[in-house]
């Protein structure tokens, strides 16, 4: 149980008597749960260089928009995205997931991708959808690598248009989490969505010019080899230490003036306790729930084994309700 000293009230987690392992609360829901059934329509939005994002819907026509960012080798067919999508929906909110570039199942136009420290392209979506609607209160949620583009999005640039928002499972400090990632089992992790992103960037390399080869992409046997080879010289840094430095979220949550709620795990497998932020960190607008069970993106209670209960689809809405009344 953890006492948010912002909140009035207890927070209370509990993790499944069967999942109650780092591993097996960040396993079971891709591995274990059935993918959540919601319809969604989808809308491609054109992008200042010329290249594309494609947002998926819920069916709702008004009420608050709730925007959700994905994480690295995710998309609309995440069962964390479709589960909170589907618990936004059923509080007659509009849900939409931002499928970042190349992640929406069609090879984007630009070598350009997205980062843990992605502002433009996020800030540029959320900008349009306000101009859409002026008087519509948006809230933002962010998982994982999504949390830290979102949290780098509030820190950099403030954006006031953005009424709340909620970053799960946040990798605060990136050397911390791919160092992380190549120790153990987590290596387990490191190679399903490596794969994943090698793929994507070898599709990319038979339609535009880029920095890297195929050859040296199949030498990348970690997420720092492959930052320093792809993502750095694609987005602009002076390679992965620059991009790392830039990008590591935690030194910006003093810079956050969008109310804003963390919800972290002390076992999270993707990185050590180490990378978690210290309370003086936090501005007064930043909230950390800090639990001791729940690993990446878990957060699986329940009393049965055939009953689960994914907990976050219950708190996130929680904490955006009032914020999107007012």
């Amino acid at each position: 149980m953890v006492y948010n000293p912002n909140m009035t009230k207890f927070v209370n987690f509990k993790p499944a008597w069967w999942l109650n392992h780092p591993h097996t609360q960040t396993l079971w829901p891709s591995l274990v749960r059935q993918r959540p059934k919601i319809q969604t329509r989808r809308e491609r939005i054109s992008l200042p260089d010329g290249d594309f994002i494609d947002l998926d819907w819920t069916m709702n026509i008004s009420g608050p928009i709730v925007i959700v960012f994905h994480g690295l080798g995710g998309s609309i067919e995440s069962k964390y995205a479709l589960g909170l999508l589907k618990a936004i929906h059923a509080r007659g909110w509009r849900g939409v997931l931002m499928n970042f570039r190349s992640a929406s199942g069609e090879v984007n136009k630009s070598i350009k991708s997205y980062h843990a420290g992605e502002t433009e392209d996020t800030g540029y979506v959320i900008n349009l959808l306000h101009k859409r609607e002026m008087n519509t209160p948006i809230a933002v949620c962010g998982f994982s690598i999504g949390g830290s583009a979102l949290l780098n999005l509030l820190g950099k640039k403030r954006p006031p248009c953005i009424k709340a928002a909620v970053a799960v499972s946040v990798p605060f400090l990136l050397s911390n989490a791919t160092d992380s990632l190549d120790r153990g089992f987590s290596r387990i992790y490191q190679r399903h969505i490596l794969n994943s992103l090698k793929k994507t960037s070898k599709q990319k390399l038979a339609l535009v010019h880029s920095p890297f080869t195929r050859e040296k992409l199949d030498k990348t046997k970690n997420f720092r080899q492959f930052d320093d080879l792809v993502t750095a010289p694609v987005h602009g840094f002076n390679g992965v230490d620059d991009y790392y430095k830039q990008c590591s979220s935690r030194q910006y949550l003093t810079h956050i003036e969008t109310p804003t709620l963390l919800i972290h795990a002390k076992d999270d497998p993707f990185m050590t306790p180490d990378a978690i932020p210290e309370k003086r960190e936090l501005s007064p607008s930043v909230q950390l729930e800090l639990h001791n069970c729940g690993g990446h993106v878990g957060f699986v209670s329940g009393v049965l084994p055939w009953k689960p209960r994914y907990w976050l689809e219950h708190r996130i809405p929680e904490y955006l309700t009032p914020l999107l009344s007012n």
